[in-house]
């Protein structure tokens, strides 16, 4: 009996891990091949970014998200920067995914190399640069006085999952849709604010609900929806909301297959393209 596409995907992946490790950690590498300090960048990047919100946040132009009852300046930057780590990585998935395969023709004339471990490691290293935003963020709500929900910091790694498989997912489907469409990374930088602008990330997402039409339109944004499931976990000590965090897995899931699908359908049609 063959196998389900679902099935081949993932056996296909699993038996290849060692390459996609080898290609992330490369990955990681290339972005800060040529600096100075090297990988210290990761960890300096996110610690600017931090300062910068909070001064921007907490003197210039003083906001807040409205959840907590005392919520200082401190409290709306270390939400913001939580969104915003979150939406570096779909920001980086969809600025370099469509020219992954385009920008790598050697690597698709070779029948045995898995074609799919080049967006997958792109994934891997992005996600390695949120995993150190995210440990700077559990040191910054420490540095910074506030409690740190055991059980939110325990639910963190659930709530990420379905952020993970909806990622791996697009970029899946757009590099292998960018061979074919190379204006696919013109509109990127246009599709990336929609989401930044769609998703409550740098404002309360109570401004949103207040119009009907809009709310019931950005309500079914899984990103939205992992943004605010973070924060309440992670933040502001609110109970997790387990049909949110069902929708976020079914749609990721979903994305995530489709994406693999998608990518090994038209991928022997690369060659003939590049």
């Amino acid at each position: 009996m063959a196998d389900s596409p679902r099935s081949s995907f993932l056996t296909n992946f699993a038996r290849k891990r060692d390459l996609w490790w080898q290609f992330t950690v490369r990955a990681v590498e290339l972005r800060h091949r040529g600096s100075h300090l090297g990988l210290l960048w990761s960890v300096l990047n996110p610690l600017l970014m931090l300062g910068l919100y909070m001064f921007v946040f907490g003197f210039i132009f003083p906001n807040k998200f409205g959840v907590l009852a005392k919520e200082t300046p401190v409290d709306f930057a270390l939400a913001l920067f939580l969104g915003l780590s979150l939406y570096n990585v779909i920001a980086e998935t969809l600025g370099i995914a469509p020219t992954l395969i385009v920008g790598n023709p050697n690597l698709v004339k070779k029948v045995v190399f898995p074609l799919e471990v080049l967006p997958l490691s792109q994934i891997g290293a992005s996600w390695f640069h949120l995993l150190v935003s995210l440990m700077l963020l559990i040191i910054g709500i420490m540095a910074m006085g506030r409690s740190l929900p055991v059980m939110g910091l325990l639910w963190l790694p659930v709530l990420l999952v379905p952020h993970l498989l909806l990622t791996a997912g697009l970029c899946l489907f757009l590099a292998a849709l960018g061979v074919f469409f190379r204006d696919i990374s013109q509109v990127v930088p246009f599709v990336s604010n929609i989401i930044m602008w769609s998703s409550a990330v740098i404002y309360p997402i109570s401004r949103v609900q207040a119009y009907r039409s809009i709310w019931s339109v950005l309500k079914w944004n899984p990103f939205l929806q992992t943004v605010q499931l973070a924060r309440s976990a992670l933040l502001w000590h609110q109970p997790i909301n387990f049909l949110c965090l069902g929708y976020t897995y079914a749609v990721g899931t979903a994305v995530f297959f489709a994406g693999g699908w998608f990518f090994r359908k038209i991928q022997p049609a690369f060659a003939d393209v590049l």
